[in-house]
């Protein structure tokens, strides 16, 4: 799986969670608006599952490079709070402060919380695992990723479309429990639901990344 995980950037990991703990999750973190919240780690359950996960057989070998979880996003698709997401890559990082380094860019505030564009040899040490708390099928708008499109560093919108067109698009379907586990600059994108009864799609996607980052930026505790 490491190999394949090194030329793919991204690996299915099934059975992380049984579905009891998903149901509780479920009930443990609900929404601030319903469709995602980006500040969950310093929520003491929220830590906790980050640390299960860091020492999960089947995971540990992937995040060997990022010792530490930086931030824990819950995105919820429901009737109700339903979206799509274009092809892009995850650029922005958490940050505890603002510094002016020509290496970092992209400034921005999300709920609260401070995020910059590290220089890419940092977003190449992330890694990102996503906790599917729900089962996940193509009507549901799971992920698609472009196999391999994390090697090529940071890509403009017109190479990351040609990339695309030509190795085409991985769907990231997943039963309740399961983990998907990616680098953050994998181009990936997400339809809609589909439907009206296609039920939800939560999921808690953590950051980990190394323990220290370089031109004295620090992570940001509360993210």
């Amino acid at each position: 799986m490491i190999e394949s995980f090194a030329k793919t950037g991204f690996a299915h990991v099934p059975s992380v969670l049984d579905a009891s703990t998903c149901r509780a999750l479920c009930a443990q973190s609900p929404s601030k608006s319903g469709a995602g919240d980006r500040s969950l780690l310093h929520q003491p359950w929220c830590a906790t599952l980050a640390a299960s996960l860091r020492e999960h057989p089947a995971l540990s070998s992937l995040l060997a490079e990022t010792p530490v979880v930086v931030q824990c996003t819950r995105f919820a698709k429901s009737d109700k709070h339903n979206w799509l997401v274009p092809l892009h890559q995850d650029l922005s990082i958490p940050v505890a402060d603002r510094i002016d380094h020509p290496a970092w860019s992209g400034w921005s505030e999300k709920d609260g919380l401070l995020f910059a564009q590290p220089p890419v040899d940092v977003l190449e040490k992330m890694v990102a695992v996503r906790v599917h708390l729900d089962v996940c099928t193509r009507e549901n708008g799971p992920l698609r990723v472009v196999s391999g499109s994390h090697r090529h560093g940071r890509l403009d919108l017109a190479t990351a479309r040609r990339l695309r067109d030509r190795i085409g698009e991985t769907y990231c379907t997943a039963d309740t429990g399961d983990a998907w586990v990616m680098r953050p600059l994998l181009l990936h994108a997400s339809s809609k639901a589909d439907g009206e009864s296609h039920g939800q799609r939560r999921v808690l996607h953590f950051l980990f990344g190394p323990a220290i980052l370089p031109h004295g930026f620090r992570w940001n505790p509360a993210a």
